[in-house]
């Protein structure tokens, strides 16, 4: 599955959400996904626990 499929189901998604259940469907409809997004990729392989807590280096510093 192509991610502009992907893309025009979640779409389609919000759009019902919105349209039958209004602005707070909407929103859980949006979070939801996200997490789901977050799990998904976690259970990839993707992302690592560690990647949201460790601190971003420039230079050669720590902020």
């Amino acid at each position: 599955m192509t991610m502009a499929v992907i893309g025009m189901v979640a779409g389609m998604a919000l759009g019902f959400a919105g349209y039958f259940g209004g602005f707070g469907a909407f929103l859980l409809v949006a979070a939801l996904g996200a997490i789901g997004f977050v799990v998904g990729r976690f259970l990839e392989g993707d992302l690592e626990p560690g990647d949201f807590f460790r601190s971003r280096e420039r230079g050669g510093r720590r902020r």
